[in-house]
């Protein structure tokens, strides 16, 4: 391989999911390892096991097949909702799924019920983010309409905040969230085995020992790969935050105008880019572009150097500072927000290199 490529940390991943999964066990919850944003990749969620999750997390069944397929032998938690065209294969290979819609359901009953099979869901309940879950004031009616449905077993109530609304897990939220799990056990004398409540953004409410007792499953990813919670993006303390590296390649390094010559109009993009005259700068030109990755999340590691821009192929760099230092053929790396990631993850141009003990596997 000779284009970009992402260096994958696995014992700093196992690292961080030991430092998560120990601060949950004392409040007695189990941790969901998601690893989506490493579009399932199998290595990844080994280390997580190693560091104690109980599970794995998945939203794409493609992913869950490839990590059955590696060896990955452990529960799964199918995190996006089921689409029905999806429910023989979701039957067959998940042990739970996350589900908020009726019609869905009933057709997992009926391909559950094809097999011989009894498959696990959590019922979601919408707390206000606005994605998915059965809004409150439906949610006795939905689990009455469920609870009679051959094959299918209602084991736990969850919640998803912070993805598409912003909203922030709370001690308030959290109560609600045991309250509908208790007045579903009440009124149709069920056992709830899990009751979970968010993410990564559940951190900061877990470790304050404010989160109710009854919650007892959380679905981590961010918190254990990039090591931060996702409330306000920083650090978790104990973790590392470098798991994950972004190389390129020099292919060109010129001492360049610091604006364009000539009018300007939109760039490749759409956009109207604005420059701001330095003067004479090194320029670097690395293998890195648009369509490998979320330029507006990466950052160069060495904090000398400044992104300038990128297209599809091309990220320009600023590297005045290294004063000469740096020549064609040399890497620069970049550390990498969520976003990055997942574009990198995701794209077949970015080579993915594990590493154990700072070595290639």
């Amino acid at each position: 391989m000779y284009g970009p490529y992402v260096t994958i940390d696995l014992e700093k991943i196992e690292h961080n999911a030991r430092t998560i999964t120990r601060l949950c066990g004392k409040y007695g919850i189990e941790v969901t390892g998601v690893t989506k944003v490493t579009c399932g990749m199998p290595q990844v969620a080994k280390a997580m096991l190693r560091g104690g999750v109980s599970s794995i997390g998945e939203s794409r069944m493609k992913n869950i097949h490839r990590l059955k397929a590696s060896g990955v032998n452990t529960s799964y938690m199918l995190l996006r909702i089921p689409s029905i065209s999806a429910v023989d294969d979701v039957v067959s290979s998940v042990d739970i799924s996350l589900n908020s819609e009726l019609s869905v359901i009933a057709a997992l009953s009926e391909a559950a019920c094809r097999r011989g099979r009894v498959h696990n869901i959590i019922i979601m309940v919408d707390l206000g983010d606005l994605r998915e879950g059965v809004w409150p004031d439906d949610l006795l009616p939905f689990v009455r309409e469920v609870i009679d449905l051959p094959g299918i077993r209602i084991t736990g109530l969850g919640t998803n905040l912070g993805c598409y609304g912003g909203v922030v897990p709370s001690e308030a939220n959290m109560n609600q969230l045991v309250a509908y799990a208790r007045r579903i056990e009440k009124k149709f004398a069920l056992k709830l085995e899990y009751i979970s409540g968010g993410s990564s953004n559940s951190l900061n409410l877990i470790a304050s020992g404010k989160i109710p007792k009854e919650i007892n499953n959380v679905r981590i990813g961010e918190g254990i790969l990039l090591g931060r919670e996702t409330v306000h993006r920083t650090p978790w303390p104990g973790t590392f935050q470098d798991a994950f590296v972004l190389y390129g390649e020099v292919i060109e390094l010129k001492e360049k105008p610091s604006i364009p010559i000539g009018e300007t109009s939109e760039d490749a993009f759409g956009r109207k880019p604005a420059f701001v005259d330095k003067g004479e700068r090194d320029r670097a030109i690395l293998n890195i572009g648009r369509e490998d990755v979320y330029i507006e999340g990466i950052k160069p590691i060495d904090p000398r150097f400044t992104i300038l821009g990128a297209s599809s192929d091309h990220l320009i760099v600023d590297v005045t500072p290294a004063e000469k230092t740096i020549e064609v053929g040399d890497e620069l790396a970049f550390s990498l927000n969520y976003s990055a990631l997942l574009a990198a993850m995701t794209s077949e141009y970015v080579e993915k290199r594990p590493l154990r003990g700072g070595k290639s596997i």
